[in-house]
């Protein structure tokens, strides 16, 4: 029988040394800060986004506080043949992080078909292409049971409940979360876990342009128990838990990081 005596340190629990780990949308926002984190954790982070300038600035920032140079790829991840050869040229790949999103507040009779085009191309399908593709990169290296590997999806509260302006893309983020839950029944016998986590409303520059009259904030944060929006350093907190060894028994969840939004 185990005492605690036999009980491991907790800090080298959450490293995820020598782990190279892609975040996708990590230009700016929720993702420039889980490829911060990540990096602090001594992973080799690649970053991957449309933009080159804001690649360039988060890569330079990596940099700059110490830690390794991360990999930069420019990329479309609706495009899926582009988004395919950029993970299959990586050297190696541990740790995924399916972050690119969007939202298109509408209420439900205005969603035009392009509205509902972009939501779901980028929420739903991609997500999946960008997840195959890196499992698919993983599953390379015949140690990865051993070595294990994660995925990542950045969902949102908004794939637990409903909410007005936002059917389509409560819809995706819905879909996001049942791949999750899939994935991870199906891949835990190859090693690789699987979770989610679920922002609240978080300020980045998405949240940003949503949240733009006093009106729409305080509406928000009066739905927010804790009585303010998350901010980016709370998501990059929850990847790097599900990221490292000290989640090793966790798959097929999602981590709601909402305030306490979900829970009334």
């Amino acid at each position: 029988m185990r005492t605690v005596k036999d009980l491991q340190p907790m800090a080298p629990r959450f490293r995820v040394d020598g782990k190279t780990a892609l975040v996708t949308g990590s230009g700016r926002g929720i993702g420039s800060g889980i490829a911060l984190a990540l990096a602090e954790g001594g992973a080799e982070v690649v970053l991957l986004s449309r933009t080159r300038s804001e690649l360039d600035a988060v890569a330079a920032e990596i940099e700059r506080r110490g830690f390794s140079t991360p990999l930069v790829r420019v990329c479309d991840v609706t495009d899926n043949a582009a988004v395919r050869a950029a993970i299959a040229s990586l050297p190696c790949l541990d740790i995924l992080v399916n972050n690119a999103a969007t939202n298109i507040p509408r209420a439900f009779l205005d969603v035009s078909d392009e509205d509902f085009a972009i939501m779901s191309d980028l929420n739903v399908r991609a997500y999946f292409v960008v997840a195959q593709a890196s499992v698919r990169k993983m599953l390379e290296d015949p140690d990865r049971k051993a070595k294990g590997g994660v995925v990542i999806n950045i969902t949102s509260q908004m794939g637990h409940i409903g909410s007005p302006n936002r059917v389509p893309y409560c819809m995706t983020k819905h879909a996001e979360e049942g791949m999750t839950k899939a994935m991870a029944i199906e891949l835990v016998d190859q090693g690789i876990r699987v979770n989610s986590i679920g922002p609240t409303f978080t300020m980045t520059p998405l949240i940003e342009k949503i949240v733009n009259t006093e009106e729409i904030r305080n509406f928000l944060v009066s739905r927010i128990p804790m009585g303010h929006m998350a901010a980016i350093e709370d998501m990059a907190a929850a990847a790097l838990y599900l990221a490292s060894p000290a989640a090793a028994m966790v798959t097929g969840s999602s981590l709601l990081v909402d305030g306490g939004w979900t829970a009334q």
